[in-house]
């Protein structure tokens, strides 16, 4: 087939403003990935939109139980179980405390 790229779990995006850090979340639009390194803003940069992911910042006040929806909240900047004003983008990869600041994630494409 001509049009055909590749399987999109792995995509090269500009930058946004603000640029990105390596492991940490992108969000733009309705595109959502974790970036493979640091950029500045307007670099290209590859976003990983699959996969798991240890150590991701996680809203503190809610514990995660193993497979629990999660929510990126593109204001607080974190991972969260609040639908309201965020945007699925995947399942809790392990339990997680309510005091804790980061957690495992299980970013899934297709969920968003």
């Amino acid at each position: 087939m001509q049009t055909y790229r590749h399987e999109g779990d792995t995509i090269d995006i500009v930058s946004p403003a603000g640029g990105t850090n390596r492991g940490l979340p992108v969000l733009i639009g309705a595109l959502f990935g974790v970036a493979m390194n640091d950029s500045n803003p307007g670099d290209t940069v590859a976003i990983v939109r699959e996969g798991v992911f240890a150590d991701q910042p996680k809203a503190a006040g809610t514990a995660w139980a193993l497979g629990d929806p999660l929510y990126w909240d593109a204001t607080a900047l974190n991972f969260t179980k609040t639908a309201n004003g965020t945007i699925r983008v995947g399942l809790a990869g392990d339990a997680a405390q309510a005091g804790d600041v980061t957690g495992t994630v299980i970013i899934d494409r297709r969920v968003g």
